[in-house]
């Protein structure tokens, strides 16, 4: 069996010279987005009352139109979207796989934390991209309504039962570590985007300051809902 096409094989000739490194983060982010719609389908049957069965539902159909909007954006820079995702399934999937939460509450920490983290890393890079794609990026990222109900979700639950904080930090910061692990193997493995990172932020000085940024949104959101970082 011949091996899959890399993304630059998928690249039209008149493309522009960074049109492999878009399209390698814009294929990661589309097959996000296709996990996003399974993830928050399977967790709407945890909601409590069909009031968030509903919300959660609504904000997954969502994940589905983001996906058509970079599938049509990678057929444009000449990509095939499922060839330009594939490289993505295995760590993704492993993150979500290791993740998969047993309860409401862990549904929504997770969407808390890790859809937030991830957006966060997103907007960061869009900030290399040229305008039609920056744009893009930051128009499907998570809809902040979902971040905000989550976070709202999260404070009510440990109002009522402060106990439930140190359990809900721990899932937190073992959510951190598994998106840490899978994102230094993506890193490893995806030259190609990790070399756009790396000239978009200027040497590995400017890689750092972007993780310290993250890092430090990631503590600041933490300890908005009462979270332990």
């Amino acid at each position: 069996m011949s091996e899959p096409s890399s993304p630059a094989s998928l690249i039209s000739t008149t493309a522009d010279p960074g049109a492999e490194a878009v399209a390698e983060l814009l294929g990661m982010l589309a097959y996000g987005e296709l996990l996003a719609f399974e993830r928050m389908a399977s967790d709407a049957r945890l909601a409590p009352d069909l009031d968030r069965r509903a919300v959660l539902s609504e904000m997954a159909a969502a994940e589905i139109t983001n996906y058509q909007r970079l599938a049509a954006r990678l057929a444009e820079l000449g990509a095939e979207p499922q060839q330009v995702m594939t490289p993505y399934v295995q760590p993704l999937q492993a993150y979500h796989n290791r993740t998969e939460p047993r309860d409401w509450l862990e549904a929504l920490t997770k969407a808390y934390v890790g859809d937030s983290v991830a957006d966060d890393f997103f907007r960061e890079v869009a900030a290399f991209l040229a305008d039609r794609d920056r744009q893009l990026v930051l128009e499907v990222l998570h809809d902040s309504r979902y971040g905000e109900f989550a976070a709202d979700e999260i404070r009510t639950a440990i109002a009522a039962d402060p106990k439930l904080a140190n359990r809900l930090s721990i899932w937190a910061r073992r959510l951190m570590g598994e998106g840490l692990s899978q994102a230094q193997h993506v890193a490893a493995a995806r030259p190609t985007l990790a070399t756009l990172i790396i000239t978009g932020a200027g040497d590995q000085d400017g890689v750092t300051a972007l993780l310290r940024r993250l890092t430090s949104a990631h503590g600041a959101r933490m300890n908005a809902v009462g979270l332990n970082n």
